[in-house]
């Protein structure tokens, strides 16, 4: 579980707000786009209805017309909060429908935690652990179907396009299932610091790429990679046995972390690259 990494301490940016707003090519997460005209982004908190009751969830899409194509965001262990419904502005602006739900909505609604986080102390980490041990293969799949029906039920949803799906650390397993379980569906799958892709258990996340019809981006902090570096090897493997398209790579210099604004590891330039990265692979096979 991703206790078996280093963690960001913040659970928030209080300089990020919750309201619909116009992406600005000044604003952070638009590095480099300032010949791009702002894009409009509705965001709207909804709720899904679940299996297991209602997940407290966040929508984003374009202002306009539309359809456009769908993205499922899986967040780390410290849930849905500012710094998500960030990224899910930003995903949104480039042309897509985007949900970022509440992974722990059978627990408590989010955010999970308010302040400051700091994973090194024990009274913080028992704040999250059990609810993130809770979170089952079996549920995870069953989340995944709702979430991915909930968002071909919009009606900016572009259903004629395949859909994307993105998890970052205890989010990575979560992608790998979604896109095994919703292979109709999930055209491309993303993971960024993903926390046990590959283990030695029956449900092990990398097992269940044969099943898998997706384009896939594995991104790799460098410090899980010296601690592990079978495991990156173990997944181009596997894609290469299954002959899908996919790329594992390790960012160095990038921690466990690295992609989340405000987190104590956050390295802005391999954070850029990697929602690139991202952009190029939906832009392939979303389009």
């Amino acid at each position: 579980m991703c206790d078996d990494f280093i963690h960001q301490g913040l659970t928030h940016d209080p300089t990020v707000s919750r309201r619909a707003f116009v992406v600005s090519s000044t604003a952070t997460f638009a590095l480099g786009s300032t010949a791009a005209a702002p894009t409009k982004v509705v965001e709207k908190d909804v709720n899904v209805p679940m299996a297991s009751g209602v997940s407290d969830s966040a929508l984003f899409y374009p202002e306009g017309s539309g359809p456009w194509a769908a993205v499922l965001v899986w967040t780390d262990i410290l849930g849905l909060r500012p710094v998500f419904r960030e990224m899910g502005r930003r995903l949104a602006a480039e042309g897509y429908v985007v949900l970022v739900p509440n992974p722990f909505y059978r627990n408590a609604k989010a955010p999970i935690v308010g302040g400051s986080f700091d994973f090194s102390k024990p009274e913080d980490r028992a704040k999250v652990m059990p609810m993130a041990a809770a979170l089952t293969a079996d549920a995870n799949i069953s989340d995944a179907k709702a979430y991915t029906t909930f968002l071909d039920e919009q009606p900016q949803t572009n259903k004629k396009k395949k859909m994307g799906v993105q998890g970052y650390c205890m989010g990575g397993p979560l992608t790998f299932r979604t896109a095994a379980t919703r292979a109709d569906r999930i055209g491309a799958a993303a993971t960024f610091h993903g926390g046990g892709l590959v283990t030695d258990k029956p449900d092990s996340p990398y097992l269940l790429i044969p099943q898998m019809k997706a384009e896939v981006l594995c991104c790799v902090a460098d410090n899980d990679d010296k601690r592990d570096p079978a495991a990156k090897d173990k997944l181009k493997e596997s894609f290469t046995t299954a002959h899908l398209k996919a790329t594992v790579e390790v960012f160095e210099g990038c921690n466990h972390g690295w992609t989340v604004s405000g987190s104590q590891v956050y390295n802005e330039a391999g954070a850029e690259r990697a929602w690139s990265e991202l952009s190029a692979l939906y832009k392939r096979n979303l389009s």
